[in-house]
């Protein structure tokens, strides 16, 4: 998405979509109360997953999570904060260095948008880690001018975050050898970070995506999400990944694609066409198992913690 001032041109600076009264998420009703007191709010808030391995549990991801905002190239509504307060704990997010220098959340490029640095992002998340001890996180990063990923350590070292990162005892980890959310809330590794491109042994807490997960297809414009192929890494397998869903919908514009808002109700329910259900139950279907991530836009609008909570079979 370049050309954004063309983009402007052709279409009108949108407000974020009222919630629906029957259908959307409640940021208020759906937030345990308050998180913190989490010794009757076991693993991610369900007692169930607490036995269960990273691997073999399903959470929905906010993609381009520190993009936030009406105009059209933002991805969500509220800010990183308040999707962690609402129940996300998968964040992505991508990265360019901007005009100094600086290892930014930029969109594309930071002319485009630019959320600040990504040590600034990675405080704001540590702050949450802290005040809510009974939860593990997921946050992927896209190192979107293949820096070094020394500087991705440093990031994680001056915002503190790194003092919660899980490493693992070997790489590649199996599918089965990976430790249950117990297990990484009891040893206080409650972060388990990957990086899309550039990661290597030297920084071990710092895990490269491609070895450990593949993706679906992204920049999808087809409301019924009619596949699940390996789109990433080229020519991979499922053998031994867990798996990443793109399920946010975008709608061309001028010949730019921009996230589709007026289908969100859509896109983002649990059921039906085009759903975030119907789409991980066509990709069970290929890979006898459910995905640990699904990327979804703006999700606070439709059902999208239903939805994850069916894939985990908890209520």
């Amino acid at each position: 998405m370049h050309l954004l001032s063309a983009l402007l041109a052709l279409l009108p600076t949108p407000s974020p979509s009222p919630l629906p009264s029957t259908t959307s998420l409640s940021l208020t009703s759906t937030v345990p109360s308050p998180l913190a007191t989490s010794t009757t709010i076991a693993c991610n808030g369900h007692s169930e997953l607490c036995t269960r391995a990273f691997s073999n549990i399903t959470q929905i991801g906010a993609h381009d999570s520190a993009f936030v905002g009406p105009l059209p190239q933002d991805n969500q509504d509220v800010s990183v904060t308040d999707q962690l307060n609402a129940g996300i704990r998968f964040l992505q997010a991508q990265s360019h260095l901007d005009a100094l220098g600086t290892l930014s959340l930029c969109h594309t490029t930071c002319i485009e948008e630019d959320a600040g640095s990504v040590e600034s992002y990675l405080s704001t998340v540590k702050t949450w880690l802290d005040a809510n001890p009974n939860e593990v996180l997921t946050i992927l990063l896209v190192n979107g001018d293949n820096v070094n990923v020394s500087m991705f350590d440093t990031a994680y070292t001056s915002s503190g975050l790194k003092s919660y990162a899980y490493t693992p005892p070997s790489s590649p980890l199996t599918l089965d050898a990976w430790p249950t959310l117990q297990e990484l809330i009891t040893a206080g590794t409650r972060l388990v970070a990957f990086l899309d491109a550039g990661a290597d042994a030297s920084i071990p807490y710092i895990l490269d995506e491609f070895t450990y997960f593949f993706e679906t297809p992204y920049d999808t414009t087809d409301p019924t999400f009619p596949q699940c192929t390996i789109d990433r890494p080229p020519g991979a397998t499922a053998d031994g990944r867990m798996y990443i869903v793109n399920h946010f919908l975008d709608v061309s514009i001028g010949g730019i694609d921009v996230p589709d808002r007026e289908a969100l109700n859509t896109t983002n329910a649990a059921t039906g066409t085009g759903s975030i259900g119907a789409q991980a139950d066509l990709c069970i279907g290929l890979y006898g198992r459910a995905p640990v991530g699904v990327l979804v836009d703006f999700f606070d609008q439709g059902d999208v913690f239903a939805a994850q909570d069916a894939l985990n079979g908890v209520s």
